[in-house]
């Protein structure tokens, strides 16, 4: 997550009653982390669950709980609190105040806080399963979303009260991620995106096997941008140790032929392919089915390697390709390496980096190579340059009637 990622926006966060109140204590640390300034408004029953000596200490601001709090000169606080808000955000929002929103209620400072602003509302469902099936909160969600409202969530999984099931509130890092994707321009909206990110693990036998480096944290990162851009993302990965990014499609795979696959069975439905992935380019013809073990005689084993598909080229030479973006680890000689590889992959767009320099770390330092010329973009942390990235894509896409 970017420093600066929400510099400049000020959110309401309205706290209802409910045991998942503990979760907004490091919501609320993320989003100032990322440079958000967050008003913390409470009801009565959230405070049971959390106090607002904590999350003034943690919002660095006066909380607010009561509509007749006279902190506000005219007395106002449901009218001044949204006025400055770029968004307000309800977390935990329970079913009582679901359905407070749904019917236009005013009985408390939040709820008359919700009607009387001219902003962006986004709730944060949190409650049991039995009251998130219930028809009459099945009808209030589907009149708030009617309404613009942006309901976020809920999960599932284990719940306070013992139970299993849908109606658990995100985590708080989801929130933020869900956040974070609202502001984001959405350059490409209606768009579908394909991409691979991390290594490949080739096999040698059951425990050991050929793979590099790679974290995959800058095709995560892209991944993460371009859905916040708006697109539908489909993400391709090897072995990584990295969680999904908010609402992308996720799909795991070990070998360079199984990526292969992966990415063949959904490039027809691509607009956009982005190859970002550190794809082996052999592997051994056979592995062996059990342990290589040492031999007295110290004999060393020997490999038979075969070329592993070339995915990216593969997809440029599709009949009717998408849009393909490819990426080059070198160790040297990038300016030439990157224009090469480029032109022999015959892809419009290839971003080229020195992986000794990257792998691994939360910064990047790339060059873009297209037909026109090579762009070296200045070093920045992986999460900013995914977003510069992803807008550069955007800009170089053909006419919208091209894309399908």
């Amino acid at each position: 997550m970017a420093t600066a990622e929400l510099a400049g926006k000020h959110l309401v966060l309205g706290m209802t009653g409910g045991i998942a109140c503990y979760k907004i204590a490091e919501l609320t640390r993320l989003l100032t982390k990322a440079g958000a300034t967050v008003q913390v408004v409470m009801t009565e029953a959230a405070t049971q669950f959390i106090t607002p000596v904590t999350m003034q200490a943690l919002s660095g601001r006066p909380v607010y709980t009561s509509q007749w709090d006279a902190r506000m000169a005219n007395n106002m606080a449901h009218i001044d609190l949204s006025r400055e808000a770029d968004a307000i955000v309800i977390a935990p929002a329970s079913t009582d105040f679901l359905a407070k929103l749904a019917h236009g209620m005013a009985d408390d400072l939040l709820s008359t806080l919700c009607v009387a602003r001219d902003c962006p509302l986004l709730v944060v469902p949190a409650m049991n399963r039995q009251m998130w099936q219930n028809p009459a909160t099945q009808r209030n969600v589907t009149q708030l979303r009617e309404d613009g409202v942006q309901v976020l969530g809920p999960d599932s999984g284990p719940q306070a009260c013992g139970e299993i099931g849908d109606g658990r509130m995100l985590e708080a890092a989801a929130t933020y991620e869900a956040i974070a994707s609202f502001f984001s321009p959405k350059i490409l909206a209606g768009r579908r995106v394909l991409l691979t990110a991390g290594p490949t693990f080739e096999p040698l036998d059951p425990v050991r096997g050929i793979t590099n480096r790679s974290s995959g944290k800058m095709g995560f990162a892209l991944a993460r941008a371009a859905q916040q851009a708006g697109a539908e993302v489909h993400l391709v990965a090897g072995p990584v140790a990295l969680e999904t990014p908010w609402g992308v499609f996720r799909e795991d795979v070990q070998t360079a032929q199984q990526m292969h696959d992966a990415v063949m069975r959904s490039v027809a439905d691509a607009d956009i392919f982005i190859g970002v992935a550190a794809v082996a380019d052999w592997r051994a013809d056979h592995a062996s089915e059990h342990k290589i073990k040492k031999t007295a005689e110290r004999t060393l084993p020997t490999f038979t390697f075969v070329e592993n598909p070339d995915i990216l080229a593969t997809v440029a030479k599709l009949p009717h390709p998408p849009f393909a973006v490819g990426f080059a680890a070198e160790s040297g000689d990038l300016e030439v390496h990157g224009e090469e590889k480029r032109a022999r992959k015959k892809v419009p767009l290839l971003i080229g980096n020195l992986g000794p320099l990257t792998f691994g770390l939360d910064d990047n330092e790339v060059i873009l190579f297209a037909a026109g010329g090579a762009t070296k973009l200045p070093r920045a942390d992986k999460q900013t340059l995914a977003r510069t990235l992803i807008a550069e894509i955007a800009k170089r896409l053909p006419d919208s009637s091209l894309i399908r």
